[in-house]
């Protein structure tokens, strides 16, 4: 069971919730997210233009909101995608961390993306319980 507790640690620089991501609530080859540091994460992870930004590793900068290019080309592009595709935006994502706290962005994550059938985590590429397989959007409640 994958019972809904995201972290600071699972969110992304780009504004990702990896905690809600397909290759994280899988079982098999499960990526830890994109802030863990293992050489056996999927390639996509290691390679990850966005986390391996140069403006923000040169500065510390722990989101992409407090770049002085945000939002650049890559989080413009991520965020178009993830409109398209699973009706998420990273800029809607990285802009409510900078306004309210990444605590009060948890706490809304959290609330946001648990199963109200079975209090399971919704898989945000599917839209699917990741414990109880129901629709996100069929879900009673």
């Amino acid at each position: 069971m994958h019972p809904i507790n995201i972290d600071k640690s699972l969110i992304a620089p780009c504004g990702m919730n990896c905690g809600i991501c397909m290759a994280y609530l899988r079982n098999k080859n499960k990526c830890n997210g994109c802030r863990a540091i293992n050489t056996w994460n999927p390639k996509t992870r290691v390679e990850c233009k966005i986390k391996n930004c140069q403006s923000l590793n040169a500065h510390g900068l722990e989101y992409c909101y407090q770049c002085n290019q945000y939002p650049c080309t890559l989080i413009k592009h991520i965020d178009k995608r993830y409109r398209a595709r699973y009706n998420m935006s990273m800029i809607q994502n990285l802009n409510a961390i900078k306004d309210n706290g990444i605590e009060e962005f948890i706490k809304a994550e959290n609330e946001k993306w648990k199963c109200k059938s079975c209090g399971g985590v919704i898989n945000v590429h599917k839209d699917i319980c990741s414990t109880c397989g129901k629709q996100r959007n069929t879900e009673s409640g």
